[in-house]
C-alpha cells in the first residue's frame, strides 16, 4: 500500500498545451465524457420536458406545480448510496464487476422508466404520468451515484479535473437532447402525421433508445482497479448486514477524519454564492424588461456555450495550479461575477450587456464547479465507501441551492436588483473564510492519503 503525493502537487502542470490537451483524450476520460452524457439525458425528461408535455394536455396549474416533486430522488440519493456500495448485482456484477454492473442495471432500468412514461397519457392519467416521472428521476439519481463513484475511482489525480470538465460538457449535451432534441421530435412526428399524443411517445422512444450510448459506454470500459482490489479485500457478509456496514462505516470513516464537521459545512457553502444569485436570475431577467426570446437565446444558448468553454477552463485550471489555488480562484471569480448582473441592472434591457453578464457568470460559475467537484472527488479517497460518501456530498452542496437561497426572493424585494446581486457576493465570505482555516490547518495535505491505492487500469 503506498500514498499519493501530497494534495497540493496532486494536479501538477504539462511541459506543453498539447500535453494538457492530450489528457482528454485519454481512454479513461472520454469514458467519463460519455456517462456524462447518459447522466445529463434523463433529467429534463421528468423535469422541464414532462412540465412541456402536461401543459399542453390541460393538465391544471395546481397538479403542475406538485410534478416538481419528482426531482426529490436527487436530493435523498444518499439514502439508498449504501445499497450501491454493498450489495452486488446478480450475474452483472460477476460479469461486469461492482461498478460496471450497477451501471448496466441501472441504464437498463432508466430505459424501462422512460418507456414506461411514454405510454402514459397526462389528460387522462395524471398520477400515472407523475409516477412514471418519479420512477425516471429515482432510476436517474441511482445512475449518477454510481457514475461519480465510477469516475473518482477510475481516474488518476491529475485526470480528475479533465474528466469532469468533459462530463459536465456531455451532461449538458444529453439535457439539450431531453429537451430541445426531445420538443423538435415531437414537431417532427406530427408534421409526419402522429397525433398530438402518439408524437410525445414517440419521442419519449427515442430517449430511452438514447440510453443505449451509456450501455455501450460501460462495456467499452474497464472495471476501475481501486473498486476489484476493495471488492476482493472485503469479506462479503449476508447482504442486508454487508449494506449496514457499508452505511456505518462510510460515516463514520469520513467523520472520523480531522476537521470533518468544518468540511461538510465548506461543502455546504461553497457554491451559496452561486445558488443565491441565480435562484433570482430569471425574475430578474424578465423584471428588467427582457423579453422571453431574450432568455432563450441568451441565457440558455450563449449561457450553454459559455459554461462549456468554462468547464473545460476549468479544468486545464486545476491542472496547472494546486487543487487549493484553484478552490481560492473558483471561489472568488464565482462570487465576484455577480456583480455583473448589478451592472446590468443598472444598465438595463440591453441585448448586449445582457450577453456579456450571462456569458461571465456562465463561464466563471462552471469554473467553480469543475474545481469544486474535483475537491469532492479527492474526498472520497476510500474505494469501497466511494458511492456513498459522494452522494452525501452532493446532497449537502444542494443545501444551499434548495434551502439556503429559498430566501432569497425576500432580500431582493427588500434591496433593489443592484444591491441583491452585492449581497450575493458578500454571502461568499463565510466559504472563503472556512477555505482559509482548512488550508492553515494542512487540509489538503490530508487529502492525498488513500487507504486503497492500486495500480490503475489503463
Amino acid at each position: 500500500m503506498t500514498a499519493t503525493p501530497d494534495a497540493n502537487q496532486m494536479l501538477k502542470p504539462r511541459a506543453t498545451w498539447r500535453e494538457a490537451l492530450a489528457v482528454y483524450l485519454q481512454r479513461r476520460v472520454l469514458i467519463v465524457m460519455f456517462l456524462g452524457f447518459s447522466s445529463g439525458l434523463p433529467l429534463a425528461l421528468s423535469g422541464s420536458t414532462l412540465l412541456v408535455w402536461v401543459s399542453e394536455n390541460g393538465v391544471n396549474l395546481g397538479t403542475i406545480g406538485l410534478f416538481t416533486l419528482v426531482g426529490t430522488p436527487y436530493t435523498l440519493k444518499f439514502l439508498w448510496a449504501p445499497l450501491v456500495d454493498g450489495l452486488p448485482i446478480p450475474l452483472l456484477t460477476h460479469w461486469l464487476g461492482r461498478r460496471r454492473g450497477w451501471l448496466v442495471f441501472t441504464q437498463l432500468l432508466l430505459m424501462a422508466a422512460i418507456l414506461g412514461l411514454a405510454l402514459t397519457d397526462p389528460a387522462k392519467s395524471p398520477f400515472y404520468v407523475a409516477l412514471g416521472a418519479l420512477l425516471v428521476a429515482t432510476a436517474s439519481a441511482t445512475q449518477d451515484i454510481v457514475v461519480d463513484a465510477f469516475r473518482v475511482e477510475s481516474l488518476a489525480d491529475n485526470e480528475q479535473a479533465a474528466g469532469m470538465a468533459s462530463y459536465v460538457a456531455a451532461y449538458r449535451i444529453g439535457m439539450v437532447a431531453s429537451t430541445a432534441g426531445a420538443l423538435f421530435l415531437v414537431t417532427g412526428f406530427e408534421t409526419a402525421g402522429l397525433g398530438r399524443l402518439q408524437a410525445w411517445t414517440a419521442s419519449f422512444a427515442v430517449m430511452a433508445a438514447l440510453v443505449t450510448i451509456g450501455i455501450v459506454t460501460v462495456l467499452l470500459a474497464r472495471e476501475p482497479a481501486s473498486s476489484r482490489l476493495a471488492e476482493s479485500e472485503t469479506d462479503a457478509p449476508p447482504s442486508l448486514r454487508r449494506v449496514a456496514q457499508t452505511a456505518i462505516t462510510a460515516f463514520s470513516d469520513f467523520l472520523s477524519r480531522r476537521d470533518a464537521i468544518v468540511v461538510l459545512i465548506f461543502v455546504m457553502l461553497f457554491k451559496f454564492t452561486d445558488a443565491f444569485a441565480g435562484a433570482m436570475t430569471v425574475p430578474f431577467i424578465i423584471d428588467t424588461g427582457f423579453s422571453r426570446n431574450d432568455y432563450a437565446i441568451i441565457v440558455k444558448g450563449v449561457g450553454l456555450a459559455a459554461t462549456l468553454i468554462g468547464g473545460f477552463a476549468g479544468g486545464f485550471l486545476a491542472r496547472a495550479v494546486p487543487l487549493v489555488g484553484c478552490l481560492w480562484i473558483g471561489g472568488i471569480l464565482q462570487a465576484v461575477s455577480n456583480l455583473t448582473f448589478s451592472w446590468l441592472a443598472l444598465v438595463g434591457p440591453q441585448q448586449w450587456a445582457l450577453t456579456i453578464a450571462v456569458s461571465v457568470e456562465a463561464f466563471t460559475g462552471a469554473i467553480g464547479t469543475v474545481i469544486f467537484v474535483a475537491y469532492l472527488s479527492a474526498l472520497c479517497n476510500n474505494p469501497l465507501h466511494t458511492a456513498t460518501q459522494y452522494a452525501l456530498l452532493t446532497a449537502l452542496a444542494s443545501v444551499g441551492r434548495i434551502y439556503l437561497s429559498s430566501g432569497a426572493g425576500y432580500v431582493a424585494g427588500a434591496t433593489g436588483w443592484p444591491m441583491f446581486f452585492v449581497v450575493s457576493v458578500l454571502v461568499a465570505i463565510p466559504s472563503l473564510i472556512l477555505l482559509l482555516w482548512l488550508q492553515s490547518r494542512g487540509h489538503f495535505s490530508d487529502l492525498g492519503r488513500r487507504p486503497v491505492e492500486p495500480n490503475r487500469a489503463p
